[in-house]
């Protein structure tokens, strides 16, 4: 898989893909990201990517020509599954769209910044619209990282153990059981018998039971299409 990221403050997506899971998949060819430095595009001698809004109010817009010809240049090297922006006001990112943007190809991803993109870009080329949550942070680019996350870390030789990706909260609308490691008793404190057992249907049972009972009492709405 390669992604493709335009950005405004681009250093700002240096550490989140410079370890862990997201370099050793970068370094095994598993995924490559490349990302765009949107002020190479800019206008004039100052390079300039942001201007006023028409119709007044606080903050800067980003404009479209330098977004419109990065965008250009990028397509014409490749075809792209989906041109996403990261944006407060769209949908809020969840496991099902990380499952489906794990298997494409070519993605590219816009990070807004300031008061956000001119609309038209919005209106012509981008595909899809994801928010990591219902607040607003400086600019997309963190969002994009958590996103980039989400969907690498799902590709087949992401992780070592890729059965583990598959029993993340979410996967099934559940969130996952309670887990445990050694030692089997701390301050008092024991493991359930039942994961000591070696009995793996049962254990088996007792996880999905309690998977169950936590989303229930955290999040009940994960349930309501049960």
């Amino acid at each position: 898989m390669r992604i493709d990221i335009i950005s405004a403050a681009p250093n700002l997506l240096e550490s989140p893909f410079n370890h862990s899971i997201i370099k050793r998949a970068q370094q095994s060819g598993i995924a490559k990201i490349v990302i765009h430095d949107l002020r190479e595009y800019g206008l004039g001698k100052y390079k300039q990517i942001d201007d006023t809004q028409f119709g007044g109010g606080a903050g800067m817009v980003l404009m479209m020509e330098p977004i419109v010809n990065c965008i250009k240049k990028l397509q014409s090297e490749r075809s792209y599954d989906e041109l996403i922006y990261m944006t407060p006001d769209a949908k809020v990112l969840n496991q099902s769209t990380a499952n489906s943007l794990s298997i494409k190809e070519n993605l590219l991803i816009l990070t807004g910044h300031y008061k956000g993109v001119d609309q038209r870009i919005r209106d012509k080329y981008i595909t899809k619209e994801i928010s990591i949550g219902d607040y607003v942070i400086t600019g997309g680019e963190l969002a994009a990282a958590v996103l980039v996350d989400a969907v690498i870390r799902l590709i087949p030789g992401a992780i070592g153990d890729e059965q583990s990706a598959l029993t993340d909260s979410f996967q099934d609308n559940l969130l996952s059981p309670p887990i445990y490691t050694r030692p089997a008793e701390f301050e008092g404190m024991k493991v359930p018998e039942i994961l000591l057992s070696g009995n793996f249907p049962k254990i088996d049972d007792w996880r999905m039971e309690k998977a169950f009972e936590r989303t229930k009492s955290i999040r009940p709405d994960l349930l309501k299409d049960e």
